[in-house]
């Protein structure tokens, strides 16, 4: 079958005179983006959270966009909408810590976070060890185990956050983040181990955004999947506690955070006790949510690959409103995530301008819930609408360029997949070109939807504002993204500003749109490259 003939990279020619890629591309505009930006992004929509009346404005919008557009309806029972079964979760963890024989006081909110995720209304930690475990990682294929032969159930464990920071490229991707280091792991390998509790010591540094960002995305309602044994094996208490907390906890253990950090980034590291005890108290008010994804398709020209799909994504949730809050409640999430979500519009305008369609369909899939934990994405993976062996690509849009037209635009997570590629050849034909994630150590290929599909073997391609902005001075992509972190990212303040300018990307797009364009054309399938931790699984899936 056609799919089951690899190659390294893409054969990109098409037969006939086909579609013109080019007229379509012109139907997207700055213009158009911005309006649907300042529409998903308005007070009405009330910071667009799942299961609330922002939710039901926000996906009614876009399936009637879809519809106008003359997309046919995505999902199986012909509506433009799959329903994700989600739990609310909102968790008051009371946290008790002792060190070195005396109380430590910690301030929820303030230096502390927590949420408990087992869909239960009550639970307790009851003098607990606490035993710092370093980076929390176990990989075998890096001969890397900070565990060791120590038990730690029942135990709390504090984590660093990040991989081991090695100079060794051979390890760890070296400056790049891999899998190992996002905290979605650290909570993982703590419920494998049967631990009572994992607190993440947070440093703004390495994580890529300040501990407020975890207190106003933690401290409210968060979510899950619903689950048949309703998570009742996920770690008790997952947490957060600020750095200065954590150095007084571990010196008044008799320990240096700094000494127990640089132990940690080696291979002989052994989990180091504390003497220190930790209690939670836990109350949970609990919801079942119907929530939803948006799904609309563009069906294939050639009726023998209609099931042969690319997917665009882009999630349509943020934050909500924070009736706690003075002033400003409501956290509009502009740039995060109704532009990304405005783009996806603007591609799916294009492709509808295309006569005749392409070779193959294209799936336009809003999701949910992706600040809670890519929940929507995670749900279409496990509930695929079009199988995932037929799935050639996904490619996903998490925020735009603002600020003006870029000469490179940054692939994330470079050297994973041959969309890359094809990437490569589009931006050459743009006269622009690609540069590498100037950040890798911060993980963006695994904090966005498109790891979700990546995870179970669809290649997957993100990418992200270039660095080299004409007319601008060096230095200044950086300046701007750096003030969007501090300022506006999860804040109230992620507003449209009066000084965007979508030129720069509207050009980003119609490179996205050229990548899903010739893979629908194409003869052969995209792949992942050699020592792509995903390749294993979309091999193994193309031969069964």
């Amino acid at each position: 079958m056609r799919f089951a003939i690899l190659a390294l990279t893409l054969l990109l020619a098409s037969c006939g005179s086909g579609p013109d890629p080019k007229a379509a591309m012109e139907a997207m505009t700055a213009e158009s983006l911005l309006a649907h930006t300042r529409k998903l992004s308005r007070d009405e929509l009330e910071g667009r959270a799942p299961g609330t009346s922002g939710e039901e404005l926000t996906v009614k919008y876009l399936a009637e966009e879809f519809r106008k557009l003359g997309l046919e309806p995505g999902a199986p029972d012909g509506t433009y909408y799959q329903t994700v079964p989600l739990m609310g979760i909102t968790s008051r963890v009371t946290p008790a810590l002792t060190a070195g024989g005396r109380p430590l006081p910690l301030t929820p909110g303030k230096d502390f976070i927590g949420v408990s995720r087992p869909q239960v209304e009550t639970t307790q930690v009851k003098d607990s060890d606490v035993i710092f475990v370093g980076y929390g990682v176990q990989a075998p294929e890096y001969s890397w185990d900070d565990f060791k032969d120590v038990d730690v159930k029942g135990k709390t464990l504090l984590f660093l956050i990040n991989d081991p920071p090695l100079a060794d490229e051979r390890m760890f991707k070296g400056k790049a983040m891999t899998y190992y280091g996002r905290w979605t792991y650290k909570y993982e390998i703590a419920s494998q181990k049967g631990a009572a509790a994992a607190i993440i010591i947070h440093e703004t540094g390495p994580a890529g955004y300040p501990f407020e960002v975890v207190t106003g995305s933690w401290g409210r309602e968060n979510f899950d999947l619903q689950r048949p044994d309703g998570n009742k094996n996920r770690v008790p208490v997952e947490g957060w506690i600020s750095l200065d907390k954590a150095k007084e906890l571990l010196k008044a253990a008799g320990r240096d955070f700094n000494a127990l950090k640089q132990q940690a980034a080696t291979a002989e590291f052994r989990p180091v006790p504390l003497t220190a005890r930790a209690n939670f108290e836990v109350s949970n008010a609990i919801r079942k949510v119907e929530s939803r994804n948006v799904v609309a398709r563009l069906r294939a020209a050639s009726t023998d690959m209609i099931d042969e799909t690319i997917v665009y994504t882009a999630h349509w949730d943020h934050l909500g409103k924070d009736a706690n809050r003075e002033g400003d409640q409501i956290f509009n999430g502009a740039l995060d995530n109704a532009s990304g979500t405005a783009a996806l519009l603007e591609l799916a305008k294009a492709f509808s301008k295309l006569e005749p369609r392409p070779k193959r369909s294209i799936v336009f899939l809003a999701v949910t819930a992706e600040e809670k934990g890519l929940l929507g994405a995670k749900h279409y993976a496990e509930n695929p609408i079009y199988p995932l062996k037929t799935t050639l690509a996904n490619i996903n849009m998490d925020g735009v360029n603002p600020w003006g037209k870029t000469k490179d635009i940054v692939v994330v997570g470079m050297g994973q997949s041959t969309l890359e590629d094809v990437l490569a050849e589009a931006a050459k034909d743009h006269g622009r070109t690609l540069a590498a994630d100037p950040e890798p150590e911060k993980g963006y290929y695994y904090r966005s939807d498109h790891f979700e599909f990546a995870k179970v073997g669809v290649p997957a391609l993100y990418t992200d504002s270039g660095d080299e902005y004409l007319d601008k001075p060096a230095g200044y992509g950086k300046k701007k993204r750096d003030e969007y972190t501090a300022n506006d990212y999860h804040k109230v303040s992620d507003e449209v500003k009066p000084d965007w300018d979508l030129s720069g990307a509207i050009e980003d797009l119609k490179l996205l749109f050229e990548v899903g364009y010739r893979v629908s054309q194409a003869e052969r399938f995209p792949q992942w490259k050699p020592g792509s931790e995903f390749k294993a699984t979309r091999d193994k899936m193309v031969k069964d």
